[in-house]
């Protein structure tokens, strides 16, 4: 006897179609994306963003806290020039130490590289409120060659996260660098921000500066472990984090097989997506750098002019004028400011400049700064001087952005990783030119 079929039949047969469907989703929603490459019905973007923000905070806050409480150790170590050696000890260390790192990027793997530069910026804020606690505050020589060395270890820490950060980030949607950026200028508007109102409070009080600088590695310290429990922890997790690394790993990328395995991800992916192994092949280094040889020159010309002025020449070379002691700190929260608030231009699509003549073109035109910085700081009003640094925070950061998220677009994942190191390689080579250069504002310094 043959029996028609009933609605409960089709019924059932639904069921187990939905059924089938739920159990296939986690697997399936790994290599689904659109037309953009971009991952669909996975969750965690915005968590991602916040992460990547706070993660750039982290990434600079201590260092500068040190910087932000230079009128402190200008009064500590008023002989020394504090602001500016710091800085050039601390870029040697991150420059040599990024040559490496990018060198051997693709057999590193991301996540200890991260950490430790995380954990290494943790122990050495740790350390200089230690040696600030154990001294009373008080100068000389030997706490001055202490804080030389932790400002070294500060260096090496940045050349571990920003280069591993900006690697990872860079075979992910740009939403993340761009997030992670801005958290790099917020951490010097958040510090800028803190010792101005420190100042305020303890302005009056015995031992005002020194009450200020504390509570501010007191708060860098804190913020350095959290950032290593969200690094740690939580980004891995996400789903829209697994999808980037995951579709990494399936083009060859290995850096990020530590993150994939916390995620509870090995070697799964392969298996299940007919992995080819042709999709491991890749740009070698050197054909990276030739074919971003503008790109890489954009972000060493920025950041050779920002830290030729910044912030040495804002504390040393601007004369005297009516805010007082209050006016290298007001200069050095208005570059901070600008500085963040550029770096949120480029998510309007119309305002991102992608052209790369147009960049190079903006680069170079930002050198007729120094003329403009030098009159000024000589003859002009101190209106003048906050529009400069204004100008110069707003087109540093803006540059920023632009060539970070648009260099890595075309490349694989692996590839992109490269990229982003090497960018980070000519970024911290812009930093120590700039710091070096920095200098020759002493020249003339007797003339101002």
């Amino acid at each position: 006897m043959v029996h028609s079929p009933t609605a409960a039949h089709f019924f059932s047969d639904a069921l187990n179609c939905i059924y089938s469907s739920h159990i296939h989703y986690n697997r399936l929603v790994m290599i689904i994306s659109d037309e953009n490459g971009a991952p669909t019905k996975l969750e965690g973007k915005f968590q991602a963003i916040v992460v990547c923000f706070i993660l750039g905070l982290g990434n600079l806050l201590a260092w500068n806290s040190m910087l932000t409480i230079g009128d402190y150790y200008y009064k500590l170590f008023p002989r020394y020039h504090p602001s500016r050696v710091f800085t050039v000890v601390y870029q040697p260390f991150a420059l040599g130490t990024m040559i490496i790192l990018a060198y051997n990027e693709s057999r590193i793997n991301t996540r200890l590289r991260n950490l430790t530069g995380y954990t290494i910026f943790f122990a050495s804020a740790l350390l200089v409120l230690v040696l600030d606690l154990a001294t009373s505050g008080k100068g000389g020589i030997a706490p001055f060659i202490v804080l030389c060395a932790l400002c070294g270890c500060f260096g090496v820490a940045d050349a571990h996260v920003q280069g591993g950060m900006v690697g990872d980030l860079s075979l992910m949607c740009p939403e993340f660098i761009q997030s992670y950026l801005a958290g790099l200028a917020a951490s010097g508007v958040i510090a800028s921000g803190l010792r101005l109102f420190t100042k305020a409070c303890f302005e009056k009080s015995d031992n005002g500066l020194r009450k200020g600088a504390m509570i501010f590695l007191a708060i860098s310290t804190f913020f350095e472990l959290v950032c290593i429990i969200l690094y740690a922890i939580y980004l891995p997790k996400l789903p829209i984090i697994k999808y980037y690394r995951s579709k990494a790993a399936l083009e060859g990328s290995k850096t990020v097989s530590a993150d994939l395995a916390v995620a509870g991800i090995q070697n799964e992916t392969n298996e299940e997506v007919g992995f080819d192994a042709k999709q491991q092949e890749r740009l070698n280094n050197k054909q990276l750098f030739l074919q971003n040889i503008d790109y890489a020159a954009d972000l060493f010309l920025t950041y050779v002019l920002s830290l030729s002025i910044f912030p040495g020449f804002l504390y040393e070379n601007t004369g005297s004028h009516q805010p007082g002691t209050w006016y290298a700190l007001v200069l050095i929260a208005i570059f901070n400011i600008f500085d963040l608030l550029s770096r949120y231009i480029p998510l309007i699509p119309w305002l991102k400049l992608e052209s790369r003549k147009g960049i190079l073109i903006v680069v170079l035109s930002r050198f007729l700064l120094i003329p403009a910085f030098y009159f000024t700081a000589k003859y002009g009003e101190q209106g003048w001087m906050i529009m400069l640094v204004s100008f110069l925070g707003l087109t540093n950061g803006y540059l920023t952005v632009c060539v970070l998220t648009v260099a890595p677009k075309g490349y694989k994942g692996p590839e992109q990783n490269a990229l982003g190191n090497l960018l980070v390689l000519f970024l911290l080579c812009g930093l120590f030119a700039g710091v070096a250069l920095g200098w020759s504002w002493l020249i003339g310094k007797s003339r101002f």
